[in-house]
């Protein structure tokens, strides 16, 4: 570790590491990320690893692609792999409003030159995904790049490619305090020391409330439970000559994809439950959370009826386990105002599908003074102190 940065990125997660990376590919190699134990403890390492197109914010949806090109990118260039299993995914909709949704999310990909979409019918949906029970479905939006990957490899392939260009990675290593010089940059003090960075960047992920009080900043963001499971071997997909797409159900409120053999069911939960609103205990790592399943027990029971196999599946294991989100869902990038040379990436709660973008645009900001892309619906400018402290438990 050295005494001086132009740039310290806290939080050895994907989205940090994604900073890391695009700002050394952009030009500024002086740069060092900082994680308190190894690269992926937190979050990252738990997630169910599934990338998709469909975003209701086309800007948002438009980063989404881009990190799904860069994945394979960044893949060749660390030689890192990433498991990649791009199997295609399917978008599917049983309420009206949800079909009309999808059709006009068809036509905007359109508009952005994003063509390996497309719009499908119930029969084409059952013959992508067999064991699917279609009762009630209207349709759905099929995307050729979308599958999962995995989540560890891509946080390393992310550190390695960043390496070969110059940046620095210091595991076991916690942020303590970060005090603002006269010149406007930072002491970084560290349980190892204090270093000086020209600018900051909160990619704190769990711990991404504490690190901005660090600076008198109480950001909106929150950790959640998010369960899935993971069944046994399953004789429907042992019979396939190819894997299944990822599936997205909405109105059921579960996601699929294949895993190995099995089936990875995730929940999006109805009843949400925040874990440690004021942040991960420093100690907390390479863990999970108990399964609570009565209280996803609804989800559940959407999910099982949607895939019938799942009723005679063994079931292998349970993850639940902490992402943090901010109040709408989409993440919270950019500059704090009133706080110069402080960036925040965090509440990046999707952040394998939206890391790559966030990375990008977050190193163009720090160096060019402005990302290339249109980022209001992640920019930390669109809320406020009335965001601040929270409202619901």
């Amino acid at each position: 570790m050295k005494s001086q940065y132009r740039a310290i990125v806290i939080g050895g997660g994907v989205v940090g590491a994604s900073v890391l990376y695009h700002l050394a590919k952009f030009g500024w190699s002086d740069v060092a990320l900082i994680e308190r134990e190894v690269l992926t403890a937190g979050s990252s390492w738990h997630a169910a690893g599934g990338f998709h197109a469909l975003n209701a914010d086309p800007n948002i949806a438009a980063l989404q692609a881009y990190t799904i090109d860069l994945l394979s990118e960044v893949e060749t260039e660390s030689g890192q792999n990433i498991g990649m299993h791009m199997t295609g995914g399917i978008s599917v909709a049983s309420a009206p409003e949800r079909w009309e949704w999808l059709k006009a999310s068809y036509r905007i990909f359109q508009t952005m030159g994003i063509d390996d979409v497309h719009l499908v019918g119930v029969d084409e949906i059952k013959q992508r995904c067999p064991i699917l029970n279609t009762d009630g479905m209207l349709g759905g939006l099929y995307a050729a790049r979308e599958g999962h990957i995995d989540p560890s490899g891509v946080v390393h392939a992310y550190a390695k490619a960043a390496r070969k260009r110059g940046a620095e990675i210091i595991e076991h290593n916690r942020v303590l305090e970060l005090n603002r010089r006269a010149d406007g940059s930072w002491d970084v003090v560290t349980e190892r020391g204090t270093v000086i960075a020209e600018h900051v960047v909160n990619a704190g992920g769990l711990w991404a409330k504490q690190v901005g009080r660090m600076a008198g900043i109480d950001l909106p963001v929150s950790p959640m439970e998010h369960h899935y499971l993971v069944t046994d071997a399953l004789p429907e997909i042992q019979a396939l000559d190819r894997e299944l797409p990822l599936v997205v159900d909405l109105e059921g409120f579960t996601y699929m994809r294949q895993e190995q053999k099995g089936l990875l069911l995730g929940i999006y939960e109805i009843n949400h439950k925040h874990w440690n609103m004021d942040g991960a205990p420093w100690n907390y790592g390479i863990e999970l959370i108990q399964e609570d399943t009565d209280r996803i027990a609804n989800e559940l029971a959407l999910g099982f009826n949607r895939y019938p196999c799942l009723e005679t599946a063994g079931i292998k294991r349970w993850v639940n386990g902490a992402f943090t989100f901010s109040p709408d869902g989409n993440p919270l990038v950019g500059p704090v105002r009133g706080v110069p040379n402080y960036w925040v990436a965090c509440g990046v709660m999707a952040g394998f599908l939206q890391g790559g973008g966030v990375g990008k645009s977050l190193a163009e900001w720090m160096i060019h003074g402005e990302p290339e892309a249109d980022v209001y619906g992640m920019d930390i400018a669109r809320y406020g102190d009335f965001a601040s402290r929270r409202g619901v438990r």
